[in-house]
């Protein structure tokens, strides 16, 4: 009994001794991945500073013909269902 309790206690701390190992690793890939993302958008941010007739040009938004309608209550009392 004391076999079975022995190494069920030395696999319990292999795994925890796994589990952190795994956080860690996942913590120094978290790291690098946003700064991998800070170092690409700021780099982008530089060429497009350097070459700014190379950039593509932000389309303009066309004016819309009709004002949108804007709806701000609507009776529950006019609404009703479909007949089936």
């Amino acid at each position: 009994m004391w076999v079975v309790a022995g190494s069920s206690l030395l696999i319990a701390l292999w795994a925890l001794l796994l589990a952190r190992r795994a956080s860690r690793r996942l913590d120094a890939l978290n790291q690098s991945y946003w700064e991998l993302r800070y170092d690409y958008t700021r780099l982008r941010s530089q060429v497009s500073r350097l070459s700014p007739d190379e950039a593509t040009p932000t389309p303009e938004p066309a004016e819309p013909t009709n004002p949108p309608a804007t709806v701000s209550f609507v009776p529950l009392s006019t609404m009703r269902k479909k007949d089936r």
